[in-house]
C-alpha cells in the first residue's frame, strides 16, 4: 500500500487556501505526499501520470442525500420530464408496468412535480384508479415529503373518511370529506408502512450498483440522511454494501423517531477514520416550498393562509440534542420555512455546542432564513446545507407558491457566506424534479448563473463564482460533514480526486452542467473512468 505515484502537468484547483492551485502531487499510501508546481520536484517517484493540462479537483462530496432512494428510484417510473409531462403521461407509464405485475407487487414512482404537469395538480386516486384499480401504487412527489396514491393503498392502509390526520401530516380531502389519495408529512407513513420491505441483501446490492453512477459524477463522499435501526439497521446495511463495492466514504444520519426511545449507540458505529459511520441525529422541522409544507411566514399564495406545517418542537430539539452531545455527534434538522428556521436558531441561541471541530447543529435546506436568524445562526456556529438545484428544477412551483420577488430571496447564499454561516452544498437527490437529480454541476450552474433551467432569474444579487462554489462542494462540505482528512488536495490528506473533460474555471457559466467527469481517484486509487463506464453501460 506505500506506492508511490507522480501526477504531472495538471491545472490543480486544491480547495486549500494556503495554496490553491498546482500542477503535479505525489501520492503514497493512498494520500497526499507532496504537492506544487510540476518544475519544483526534485525526482520523479513511482508511476508516472501525466494529466495533460486537464482540470483536476477534490473529490465533490454530497452533504446531505438519500442514496438507497435514489438507488430505489433506478427501478421505479421516473415521473419527470423527459417521460412525464402530465397525468395522462404517468397514467400510460403505470398501465405499462402493471401489465408486467403481479398483484402482490406495488407500483412506484417518484419525482412528479404538479407545477411542471400539464393539469397543474398533483395526481390522485382516482386517476391512478384509472389504470390500476387491483394493484396498489404509490407516487412520491419530488420533494419526498408528500405520495399520491389509488384506492387499493388506502385499503390496504386502512385510511378511510374516518381516519384522523397524524401528528405532524394531512391527509387531503374532498368536499365530502373523502381522501384523495395525496398524503402529506407524516400522513404519508401511514402507506409506507405497509409496504413490502427489501432484503439487506437486496437494499446492499442496490447501493453498489449506485456507487458508480456517483464516481461518474465526481462525487466520493455521501451521506444518508434518512438513517434507520429497523426492519434493516442502515450501518449493517452499508457496511454490506461497501463488501459489494460501494466505494463512497459514507456518513449516516438517524433519524430520531428511531433513536429516541433507545439513544444508545455502538462507539466503533462512530469512528469518522472509518469508511461508513453514524455523525448525528435528523429531525424534520417543516415540509418542503414546493409542496407548500414549508412552515413559513408570509403565508403562500392562495386564499387559505397556508402557512406549512410544523413538524417537531423546540421539546423534541432538546431532547433530540441532547442524545447527540452524549455522543459527540450533530443534530441536523430539516427546515426550509422562515418558522422552521426560527424555530431551531430560537431553541438553541442560548446553549452552547458540544462539537470542537465542527458544528454541533446543522439546519439542512434553510431556503427562507430571515436576516436575523442569519445573523443568530453564525453567531452560534450553526451551520447550513442547502441544495441550489431546488430553485433551478422546481422554478415553476416556486414561483406558484411564493411568488417572483420572494423567490429571488430564497436561498440566500451570498448573505449567508458574507455574516459567517457555515455553508455546504448537496443535491438532496432523488428529491428533486430532475431526470438526473444527483448531478453536482447542475446545482454548480444553479449557484453560479442564479437561473432557472428556463432562464427565470432566481435573484442576481445572491450568485456566488465558481471557485466559492467548488469549495462549498468540497472544503466546506468536509467541514461540516466531518470526514477526515478530504475536501482538499493538500500534504496529509486522502488523494481524493476527480479529472473534468472541460475546464470548470474557463467556460461559459451556462455550461457548467454539460461537463463530464474523466476520472476519479478515492485513496490514490483509480475508481472510476468514463471511457470504461460508456462501454458497461453499452
Amino acid at each position: 500500500m506505500n506506492e508511490v505515484t507522480t501526477f504531472l502537468n495538471g491545472k490543480i484547483f486544491t480547495a486549500n487556501p494556503k495554496q490553491p492551485y498546482a500542477s503535479a502531487m505525489v501520492v503514497q499510501g493512498g494520500k497526499i505526499k507532496w504537492i506544487g508546481e510540476s518544475n519544483e520536484l526534485e525526482k520523479m517517484e513511482g508511476n508516472l501520470v501525466d494529466l495533460h493540462g486537464q482540470r483536476v479537483l477534490p473529490g465533490l462530496i454530497d452533504a446531505h442525500m438519500h442514496p438507497l432512494f435514489l438507488a430505489g428510484a433506478a427501478n421505479q417510473i421516473a415521473c419527470t420530464p423527459p417521460l412525464v409531462y402530465s397525468i395522462a403521461d404517468l397514467q400510460e407509464q403505470i398501465r405499462l408496468v402493471r401489465e408486467s405485475h403481479t398483484r402482490d407487487n406495488w407500483i412506484e414512482g417518484w419525482g412528479y412535480d404538479e407545477g411542471k404537469l400539464l393539469e397543474g395538480r398533483a395526481p390522485n386516486r382516482w386517476d391512478l384508479d384509472q389504470v390500476s384499480p387491483d394493484v396498489p401504487v404509490v407516487i412520491t412527489r419530488t420533494c419526498t415529503h408528500i405520495i399520491s396514491v389509488n384506492s387499493k393503498a388506502l385499503e390496504l392502509a386502512g385510511i378511510t373518511k374516518d381516519t384522523p390526520d397524524p401528528q405532524g401530516g394531512k391527509i387531503d380531502r374532498d368536499l365530502n370529506g373523502e381522501p384523495t389519495g395525496v398524503l402529506l408529512e407524516n400522513a404519508k407513513d401511514l402507506i409506507l408502512k405497509k409496504m413490502p420491505k427489501k432484503t439487506i441483501e437486496e437494499n446492499a446490492a442496490m447501493l453498489a450498483e449506485l456507487s458508480p453512477v456517483l464516481l461518474s459524477h465526481g462525487i466520493t463522499g455521501i451521506t444518508e440522511l434518512m438513517g434507520l435501526r429497523e426492519p434493516i439497521d442502515y450501518f449493517d446495511m452499508y457496511h454490506l454494501a461497501s463488501e459489494k463495492g460501494l466505494k463512497q466514504r459514507s456518513v449516516l444520519y438517524y433519524i430520531w423517531d428511531e433513536l429516541k426511545n433507545n439513544p444508545i449507540m455502538n462507539k466503533e458505529k462512530l469512528i469518522r477514520e472509518n469508511q461508513i459511520h453514524i455523525g448525528g441525529v435528523k429531525l424534520f422541522s417543516d415540509g418542503s416550498v414546493s409542496g407548500q409544507t414549508a412552515w413559513v411566514n408570509p403565508p403562500f399564495l392562495g386564499d387559505g393562509g397556508n402557512y406549512g406545517i410544523q413538524t417537531t418542537t423546540s421539546e423534541e430539539l432538546l431532547a433530540a440534542a441532547e442524545a447527540a452531545k452524549q455522543h459527540d455527534i450533530q443534530l441536523v434538522v430539516h427546515a426550509m420555512g422562515e418558522q422552521a428556521i426560527d424555530l431551531i436558531v430560537d431553541t438553541f441561541y442560548g446553549t452552547e455546542g458540544w462539537i470542537s471541530d465542527g458544528p454541533s447543529i446543522r439546519i439542512e435546506h434553510a431556503a427562507m432564513p430571515t436576516a436575523k436568524a442569519i445573523k443568530r445562526a453564525s453567531e452560534k456556529g450553526i451551520a447550513f446545507v442547502s441544495q441550489p438545484i431546488f430553485i433551478f428544477a422546481e422554478i415553476e412551483s416556486y414561483l406558484k407558491n411564493l411568488g417572483h420577488e420572494r423567490t429571488k430571496q430564497t436561498y440566500p447564499f451570498k448573505s449567508m457566506l458574507q455574516e459567517g454561516i457555515k455553508l455546504a452544498f448537496s443535491s438532496d437527490a432523488p428529491a428533486t424534479a430532475w431526470a438526473d437529480p444527483v448531478n453536482p454541476f447542475v446545482g454548480m450552474k444553479s449557484a453560479v448563473t442564479r437561473h432557472a433551467y428556463d432562464g427565470t432569474d432566481t435573484g442576481q444579487d445572491q450568485k456566488l463564482d465558481i471557485e466559492t462554489v467548488i469549495t462549498l462542494y468540497t472544503r466546506e462540505a468536509q467541514e461540516i460533514t466531518r470526514i477526515p482528512s478530504v475536501g482538499q488536495l493538500a500534504e496529509g490528506y486522502y488523494a481524493d480526486f476527480i479529472i473534468l473533460n472541460q475546464d470548470i474555471f474557463n467556460i461559459p457559466s451556462e455550461r457548467i452542467d454539460q461537463i463530464k467527469v474523466l476520472h476519479t481517484y478515492i485513496g490514490g486509487n483509480l475508481v472510476y473512468s468514463l471511457d470504461e463506464y460508456l462501454a458497461a453501460k453499452g
